[in-house]
């Protein structure tokens, strides 16, 4: 799950730091569907905290699967990153997961001086290290870094490109500015930007997945709803609850 939902978060980055479309005590959460099924929830909340005496971001992200599709594949997803509140780069990420028989416990620290990244693997008892050129934002704190741009950036046919680090690796993500759509939601309908991720690499997502988004058009710039087309049935994403945001929203 976590490739469909909290990576899905990460691609939509933009280039240029001119705002912030967040603030302190947000929450977001989603339902997560699987074709018919209820498959789950995803979350996020946002906090302030101080690492090494500077102020950061602290955000931590929830994913779990409920139901029927816990009860032959249990998920339970956790995600947290702490990155510089006027920087935005990343000074922590910790990914935490079980998939059915899959997991993982990892912490990433960022020196971006140095620009290394060192790789803690809690459940293989292991501390390695990877160097970094290009400069990347992890998982989290790369949706969030998007969300300090203006919408008014996102032009219909245009892309945008940013690299995430992720497994060890650095990949490479491109960003197409599909248009503009109203789309219906929960609490009604908003203009929204439709999106749709490639990966230059060809990893993470294969070749017959097919991804469209949705963000909101406006300050906030927050996720309505993601559709993917797997290798086998299809997910979806559509906001499900939503507080303190720090701009205005307009369902209608």
């Amino acid at each position: 799950m976590n490739k469909y939902i909290f990576l899905l978060f990460s691609i939509f980055i933009g280039n240029l730091v001119s705002g912030q479309g967040f603030q302190d005590k947000e929450f977001l959460k989603y339902r997560v569907h699987y074709g018919f099924l209820n498959a789950g929830f995803a979350s996020l909340k946002v906090s302030e905290t101080t690492v090494n005496g500077e102020p950061h971001f602290h955000v931590k992200g929830e994913g779990s699967s409920t139901g029927a599709v816990r009860a032959f594949f249990k998920v339970d997803d956790f995600y947290e990153t702490k990155f510089h509140k006027y920087t935005y780069k990343p000074t922590e990420f910790k990914r935490k997961i079980r998939e059915g028989g899959h997991r993982k416990n990892r912490v990433l620290t960022f020196d971006h001086k140095s620009k290394v990244v060192t790789i803690n693997d809690l459940l293989g008892k292991s501390v390695t290290y990877e160097r970094f050129d290009p400069p990347i934002q992890d998982m989290l704190s790369a949706y969030y870094y998007l969300r300090t741009k203006s919408n008014n950036d996102y032009k219909t046919g245009e892309y945008q490109s940013v690299n995430i680090f992720m497994d060890g690796e650095v990949f490479p993500f491109k960003l197409k500015v599909e248009g503009r759509e109203r789309i219906k939601t929960k609490f009604g309908y908003i203009n929204a930007i439709k999106l749709t991720p490639f990966v230059q690499s060809g990893r993470v997502f294969k070749a017959k997945e097919s991804v469209t988004m949705w963000v909101s058009d406006d300050a906030n710039l927050i996720p309505l709803k993601i559709k993917a087309e797997l290798a086998v049935g299809s997910l979806e994403m559509d906001l499900h609850e939503y507080k303190n945001l720090k701009h205005s929203i307009d369902f209608r």
